[in-house]
């Protein structure tokens, strides 16, 4: 897998659409004939009805540090005054979820905090350099981040068993690092992965945290050279097309938003490790960013910019 995969999150400040504040107000949701083939067509969301209303009520408060925001204070991690929590869904995720955001990341032009407001439960950002030690736990913890060594989905249980048997190698880079750097290429057997899920589950070798860095692709290698995220497994995601309306210049549109990179993720975990068939468990983490992504086409069509 090259350095350049697409699966590395990207949270762009350029090529923002401008917002025509008339056309916005005016604007119902529609379904332009461009979206029908567009995959949040086919999410299953709860009611976005509280978003809407919200929309035509224009910019609320804070209820914590009295700010004016739309729908959500991106500092706070709250709804605002005109959309109650009680209106917005709550997803349960299979495991934690930390995310590193870069400190140069604007916090309203970050979809991160999406998974916060959604997820509160199992989801934590930090504000890069703060952010936990993970060397003690890393038989149990992956990092989504392209690089020659990332793994797919569905290997995680046989890579993160090797962290498991090492044990007490576990502090010693040369004990731990070089094996894995020897195996990462393999691709193991079905029956394997197995076995090994089957008799290890209980051991330790179970994925219980994720980890995303939230930052653009220039920004992300103070933070990938860190020493608390070395020897982490990496895992590389399936390629997909991202929705985000501030899209990178210059980079391919396989090159994910953090909430998308996040829901992706879930979606293979859910059918390559749990083994389950999705119906659709994870969707509402893309609640904001449907809504605000059809607001924003909307926009530009009214403007005859599509």
């Amino acid at each position: 897998m090259s350095l350049n995969s697409p699966t590395l999150v990207n949270e762009e400040n350029s090529q923002e659409p401008k917002r025509n504040s008339e056309c916005l107000g005016s604007v119902e949701l529609q379904t332009p004939s461009s979206f029908q083939d567009h995959p949040l067509q086919q999410l299953q969301l709860a009611s976005q009805e509280v978003l809407e209303k919200a929309k035509k009520s224009g910019r609320s408060k804070c209820p914590r540090c009295s700010s004016s925001r739309m729908f959500y204070c991106y500092t706070c991690f709250v709804p605002v005054e005109t959309v109650p929590s009680k209106e917005i869904p709550t997803v349960k995720l299979p495991l934690k979820i930390d995310i590193i955001k870069h400190p140069n990341e604007t916090d309203g032009k970050s979809t991160a905090v999406h998974a916060k407001l959604l997820a509160p439960d199992d989801v934590t950002i930090y504000k890069y350099p703060c952010i936990p030690e993970y060397e003690e736990k890393r038989h149990e913890i992956a990092l989504i981040f392209p690089g020659p060594n990332s793994v797919s989905v569905k290997d995680i249980a046989f890579h993160l068993q090797k962290y498991a048997k090492k044990g007490t190698c576990a502090n010693n880079n040369d004990c731990s690092r070089e094996p894995f750097l020897k195996q990462a290429k393999l691709e193991p057997k079905e029956e394997d992965l197995n076995e090994c899920i089957a008799t290890n589950g209980n051991e330790g070798a179970r994925l219980k945290k994720i980890i995303f860095i939230d930052s653009t692709w220039n920004q992300t290698n103070k933070i990938i050279t860190d020493e608390r995220l070395q020897g982490l497994l990496q895992i590389e995601l399936k390629t997909r097309k991202t929705c985000f309306w501030r899209h990178q210049k210059g980079k391919p549109d396989t090159y994910l938003s953090t909430i998308e990179a996040i829901y992706y993720f879930l979606v293979d975990y859910h059918q390559e490790i749990l083994k389950e068939n999705y119906k659709g468990q994870y969707d509402n983490l893309l609640f904001f960013f449907s809504f605000m992504y059809t607001l924003i086409k909307n926009a530009k069509c009214c403007a005859g910019k599509e």
